[in-house]
C-alpha cells in the first residue's frame, strides 16, 4: 500500500480539481419546454406502467413490496400523476416547443385511462414466485427524483452537471431493469442461502433477538458491510472477476443514477451473498426492514452529485465524498474504500483513501468499456478472451 498521511492523501501526488462544463443543449431551463416534454413522458409512462401494475398485480407487482404499502392510496397519487401528465404535456403546446414530447405524453396518460386508470378495483391478489417489480420501479424512481435530484439541485458538488449528463438513457435503463429484476433477485438469493442452513444457531439468533432493536440493526449493518467490503474486494482484485465490476466503474459522471449500472452478474452475487449474513443473524423482521432500507437509500446517495460534508458521521459512514473517490480512475484512489456502508473495515484493512477535503478530478476506469447495454454485458466475456 503505498505511502499516505494521516487522511489518507498520498505524499508527493498532485491532486486538481475537477472542472464540468455546462452543457447548454442539454440544461433544464424554466419556459423552453424542455421541463414540461419530459415530466409528460415520465408521468404518463408512469401512469401507464401503474395501470397496467393494478391491472395485472400477480405478474407486475412484488409479493414483499405488496405488504408495505397501501394500494388503494397511492391510486390517489396515480390520480395527479396522470393530470400532471396532461397539464404538462398540453403546456408545450402552449409553449410551442417539445411538443412531440407533449403528445407522447397525453398518448401514453390517455391509454392508461382507456385501460381504467385509478379507479381500477383494488382486491387480494395471487402471488407468483416469478413477477416483474413493476410496483418498486415506479416507488423508487419517484422516491428517487423527489429527494435525491432534488438534493443534487439544492447542495451540487459539480453545478455545472446537468441531469441529461453524457449516458444518462444508459443508467436510466439499468436503473429499470435492476427494479423490475427484483423477484428474480430475491429468488436466487434465497435459493443461495439455503446452502447455509448447516450454519445456522438457533443459540446464537435466540440471543441476537433478545438483545434491543438498535442493537440488532447495528450487527446488521456492520455484518453484512463486512461481506460487501470482501466481495467488493475481491472484485477488484481477483484479474478474472475484475472485467465484470468494470461495468459499474465504467462511469464517468456521478450523480443519483450511477449507481445503478452494474454486470447482472454483479448484482445478483451481490444480493445473494449479502443475504448469508441476515440469514445467520436471524434478526427480527423490524431490525432486517431498516437495514434494508437504510442499504437501498444509502447506496444511491453515496453516488450523488452531492457537496455536503456530513460532519463526523463521515468518520463513520460511507460518504458520497468517499464513495467518489472510490470511483476514481487516479492512481493514489484505484482498489481503495471498498465499504458499502461504514468505513470500519477500510480502516482495519488499510485500504482507506480520504485526502482531505480533496474530491477526484476524473471518475472511470482507466481503460474505456463499451458504452450500450450489450457491449458492457458482453465485455468480461470479450476481457476473458482477449490477451494483455
Amino acid at each position: 500500500m503505498e505511502s499516505k498521511g494521516l487522511h489518507g492523501m498520498k505524499e508527493g501526488f498532485k491532486y486538481q480539481d475537477r472542472h464540468v462544463t455546462l452543457d447548454t443543449s442539454k440544461e433544464f431551463r424554466v419556459g423552453d419546454g424542455k421541463i414540461s416534454g419530459y415530466s409528460a413522458v415520465f408521468l404518463g409512462a408512469l401512469s401507464l406502467l401503474a395501470v397496467l401494475a393494478y391491472l395485472f398485480p400477480s405478474y407486475l407487482t412484488t409479493t414483499e413490496l405488496r405488504q408495505v404499502y397501501d394500494a388503494e392510496f397511492l391510486q390517489h397519487i396515480l390520480k395527479y400523476g396522470m393530470y400532471f401528465s396532461l397539464f404538462f404535456g398540453a403546456l408545450t403546446f402552449v409553449l410551442g416547443k417539445y411538443r412531440r414530447m407533449g403528445s407522447v405524453g397525453i398518448g401514453l396518460t390517455l391509454t392508461a385511462f382507456a385501460l381504467g386508470g385509478y379507479t381500477i378495483p383494488v382486491g387480494p391478489v395471487e402471488a407468483k414466485k416469478l413477477s416483474l417489480g413493476v410496483d418498486w420501479l415506479i416507488l423508487a424512481f419517484l422516491g428517487s427524483v423527489f429527494v435525491f435530484m432534488t438534493l443534487e439541485k439544492l447542495f451540487p458538488k459539480y453545478r455545472n452537471q446537468v441531469i441529461l449528463r453524457s449516458e444518462w438513457g444508459l443508467d436510466l435503463f439499468y436503473f429499470c431493469l435492476n427494479h423490475l429484476a427484483i423477484s428474480a433477485i430475491l429468488i436466487y438469493a434465497n435459493f443461495h442461502v439455503g446452502h447455509f442452513e448447516w450454519a445456522v444457531s438457533e443459540s446464537v439468533q435466540s440471543f441476537i433477538q433478545s438483545t434491543p432493536l438498535f442493537v440488532q440493526v447495528v450487527l446488521t449493518v456492520l455484518a453484512a458491510d463486512f461481506v460487501l467490503y470482501w466481495e467488493h474486494r475481491l472484485y477488484h482484485e481477483v484479474k478474472i472477476l475484475w472485467p465484470i465490476h468494470a461495468v459499474h466503474h465504467s462511469v464517468e459522471n456521478m450523480d443519483w443514477l450511477a449507481g445503478s449500472r452494474g454486470h447482472f452478474f454483479q448484482v445478483f452475487s451481490e444480493r445473494a451473498m449479502v443475504m448469508v449474513p441476515l440469514y445467520l443473524l436471524g434478526v427480527d423482521t423490524t431490525a432486517l426492514n431498516i437495514y434494508v432500507a437504510f442499504a437501498a437509500l444509502h447506496a444511491v446517495l453515496i453516488h450523488c452529485n452531492l457537496s455536503c460534508s456530513f460532519g463526523p458521521l463521515k468518520y463513520l459512514f460511507v460518504t458520497p465524498q468517499f464513495h467518489h473517490w472510490h470511483h476514481s480512475s487516479e492512481e493514489p484512489a484505484l482498489d481503495t474504500n471498498y465499504s458499502a456502508h461504514t468505513i470500519v473495515f477500510d480502516w482495519l484493512f488499510k485500504t482507506y483513501h480520504l485526502p482531505g477535503d480533496k474530491w477526484p478530478a476524473k471518475y472511470g476506469t482507466t481503460k474505456p468499456l463499451p458504452k450500450s447495454f450489450l457491449g458492457q454485458a458482453l465485455y468480461p466475456l470479450r476481457a476473458l478472451t482477449q490477451k494483455d
